[in-house]
């Protein structure tokens, strides 16, 4: 019985032991999840405290950006406002500049209209002064000599007048009185830039008679006459234009300053070009004869070689014609006595230009041209050419030595044939190889 009891107090207290451990399990739980609760809270409560933190500095960020965009703005207003103040100020003075071309084109416009009122005038009295010039000038040709040395040293004017004319100084004098008292020589040389082309061929016409008197050439000269002549070699296509041209630059180049000036202003390029593009036998006269004419000036030797001008004149012989010929020639003669002249005189050493740049085949081959305007010129060359030491040994070589000895013999001009064999004599080379091959000279 007793331990019964026992066993039932035993199981009381196991029991009660139980129901402890229970309420104390439930009282840990509910003290767990008090503690769980709190947590949450806590935990609750960091979270917004974070997000409230980082949308403070998001906002304080796009509060920066909106401060720093707003003074960007700001910037670009305040720079379009002085832009559009500037634009103002432009179209202001736009407007007052436009108002001043407006004015101007209205002087102009009545400017132009009484400038072609007077170039209708001058036009009517530069047909009367061409029609005087095609009578004064006609036919254009070169004068000759009777005196060998003469033929050498005379600049040949393109343009002279007609022996036998009895009518000749009664239109010379018309000429000079429309010149004079109708039509000044500016407005004349102003007509060679006109844009009618028979206009500018009256107006070369009338320029190139009046350079053809030596009254004429400095004032022609100093008008600018000579720099729109070869202007007109330059810009215009036409060659009737350039064959009055270059005539009328051969007329100006009889004179020793005129040539310097024609030189300076590149007019052997002009000239040679011309001679180049030329197809009219007429048109290649007037450039050699232009080019002869400053061939005959010792000062310009060297830089009328080194500009082309011997080699311009070779390359016109392509034309054949006589009296191309004769005046390519002339200026060989021309060029070959000046450096005679400078040799004797101790200026210049070394042989002959003429012979550097190719010439003596030519001269031998045309020494004894059946046309004595070309064989009297090449004559002289030859006689000049052998004056000069340096020369000797090209000339025997080119076979020039015979055309000399030929020429001392037969020529039948007493005054080159007594030359010629002067020379012969007094060349020690020439004199040596005569001797060599036993001719008598």
């Amino acid at each position: 019985k007793e331990r019964h009891k026992y066993q039932k107090d035993y199981m009381d207290a196991v029991k009660n032991l139980e129901e402890q451990w229970a309420v104390n399990q439930r009282k840990q739980n509910n003290e767990a999840t008090m503690s769980g609760a709190k947590d949450g809270l806590a935990d609750k409560s960091c979270r917004e405290e974070v997000a409230a933190a980082d949308k403070v500095t998001e906002l304080k960020r796009l509060l920066q950006k909106e401060t720093l965009m707003r003074k960007v703005s700001e910037e670009e207003v305040n720079d379009l406002k002085s832009q559009l103040s500037q634009s103002k100020m432009l179209e202001t003075a736009a407007n007052s500049e436009i108002l001043k071309l407006n004015q101007m084109l209205d002087e102009e416009a009545c400017q132009r209209e009484k400038l072609e009122r007077e170039i209708a005038m001058l036009q009517g009295q530069l047909l009367q002064l061409s029609f005087e010039a095609d009578e004064t000038g006609r036919g254009l040709d070169i004068g000759t000599s009777n005196n060998a040395q003469d033929d050498v040293d005379t600049r040949v004017s393109q343009a002279q007048q007609p022996e036998g004319n009895e009518t000749g100084s009664d239109d010379k004098s018309s000429i000079a009185k429309l010149f004079e008292q109708g039509v000044g020589l500016h407005k004349i040389l102003s007509l060679l830039e006109a844009e009618d082309v028979d206009v500018r061929i009256h107006a070369v016409k009338v320029v190139a008679n009046l350079a053809a008197e030596e009254s004429n050439q400095e004032k022609i000269v100093e008008a600018g006459g000579l720099t729109s002549l070869l202007n007109l070699l330059g810009t215009s296509d036409d060659e009737t234009i350039h064959r009055i041209a270059s005539g009328a630059i051969a007329n100006l180049a009889m004179n020793e300053t005129n040539q310097e000036l024609i030189m300076a202003e590149g007019g052997i390029g002009l000239l040679s070009l011309t001679a180049t593009n030329a197809e009219d036998p007429q048109t290649l006269r007037m450039v050699a004869g232009a080019i002869a004419n400053l061939c005959g000036n010792n000062k310009l030797q060297s830089k009328l070689q080194n500009e082309g001008g011997i080699r311009a004149l070779l390359g016109m012989v392509r034309c054949r014609h006589p009296d191309v010929l004769a005046q390519v020639a002339r200026g060989i003669a021309n060029f070959a006595k000046c450096e005679s002249r400078a040799s004797s005189q101790g200026s210049k050493a070394g042989r002959s230009l003429l012979i550097d740049d190719g010439a003596l085949p030519w001269i031998v081959q045309n020494a004894n041209n059946e046309a004595s305007s070309i064989r009297r010129h090449i004559e002289l060359a030859l006689c000049h050419l052998a004056q000069n030491e340096a020369n000797a040994n090209d000339m025997i070589n080119g076979g020039a030595l015979w055309e000399l000895v030929r020429i001392s013999r037969d020529c039948t001009r007493v005054d080159i044939q007594s030359l010629a064999r002067r020379t012969l004599g007094s060349t020690p080379t020439f004199v040596s190889e005569l001797r060599r091959l036993r001719v008598d000279n």
